[in-house]
């Protein structure tokens, strides 16, 4: 039996090249549940490997795809059976291991989730990634106890994939979101996923750079880092909390301790690689009840395997409205 796949190989210059190739199953990797994968989705780290490896790629030729939702077609796994629905996010799929960007996936049964029963598996790479981490940041949020009533909440790279998603699910909660976003072209579009102001990113990186500016946010879901989080924190209000997720800004941090120690916030660092499995099935639970699901559905564009490779410098030029949505057979 075989299966399609977009293959990776890396040259001599690091350039990243791929070709959809039909291989046999043999090829796939070792695990103990085989699924037919139907959709897949790019995110940010997905541009990386495709474009560059990114540092994450260890043996070529690679199949990438962080993300994939589809059917089990063989199970070794008491967990799981032929028929049922799955999602995968993370697990170093896509970068240790083959990922989403084919026809068949072989995973462990432990990094599997059932889909809930009220999303199809279009829309669960729809969410992907980016939806599930979307709803870490929510949940962090809710667990600090930052409540519709506590005042705005930031989303920061708010026209991205992960801030499209943070911005529909806090609004469906009650939440007074306030979306940064460097392309004013998408204010439109961010307001009708519920977001109730829109700021410029100049607004935070042409912010003076004091450690403590007026309190405005009670939380801040962070998806850019770098300058852009340092001075949003800087605004958090007392108590308030921010909840991390993002680089797209760059990994450092040019802020200040002062925050911390006179306000009293706290940061939480969302991890959706790793998470163990029982935090991940409560994030598909809430994200098939708590995500609007029509205004999840005007973030989304679709594509087929054979648009990855033009598509993943968009990506990491920030060019990419929302979620793209790959058919793994186009």
């Amino acid at each position: 039996m075989s299966f399609r796949a977009l293959v990776l190989s890396q040259g001599a210059d690091r350039k990243v090249s791929g070709a959809i190739e039909t291989l046999e199953d043999s090829r796939l990797p070792a695990g103990d549940v085989t699924v037919a994968v139907e959709y897949s989705t790019l995110n940010y780290k997905d541009g990386l490997v495709l474009t560059t490896g990114g540092g994450l790629v260890k043996i070529w030729p690679h199949v990438g795809g962080i993300d994939f939702a589809g059917t089990v077609e063989a199970s070794g796994n008491p967990g799981f059976k032929p028929g049922d629905k799955v999602v995968l996010n993370g697990w170093r799929v896509g970068e240790l291991h083959w990922g989403g960007y084919a026809t068949k996936a072989r995973v462990k049964g432990d990094w599997l989730v059932k889909l809930p029963s009220a999303l199809s598996t279009k829309r669960a790479m729809a969410i992907g990634t980016a939806g599930y981490t979307s709803m870490l940041c929510v949940m962090a949020l809710q667990k600090h106890g930052v409540r519709p009533e506590s005042g705005e909440v930031l989303v920061t790279g708010a026209a991205g994939g992960v801030g499209s998603i943070a911005v529909a699910i806090l609004a469906r909660l009650g939440y007074q979101v306030v979306a940064a976003t460097g392309r004013p072209q998408e204010a439109a579009y961010l307001q009708s996923l519920g977001a109730a102001t829109i700021i410029d990113r100049k607004e935070l990186t042409d912010a003076p750079d004091r450690p403590l500016l007026s309190e405005r946010y009670a939380g801040i879901v962070d998806t850019v880092s770098g300058v852009m989080f340092a001075r949003a924190l800087s605004q958090l209000k007392y108590g308030g909390a921010a909840a991390v997720c993002g680089l797209a800004g760059g990994a450092a941090f040019p802020g200040s301790i002062l925050p911390f120690i006179l306000r009293g916030v706290t940061v939480y660092g969302i991890d959706s690689v790793m998470l163990p499995k029982a935090p991940r099935e409560e994030a598909w639970r809430r994200l098939a009840g708590d995500l609007p699901l029509d205004k999840l559905d005007s973030t989304v564009s679709e594509a087929g395997l054979s648009d990855l490779m033009r598509l993943a410098p968009k990506i990491l030029k920030g060019e990419v409205r929302g979620r793209v949505v790959i058919d793994v057979d186009k």
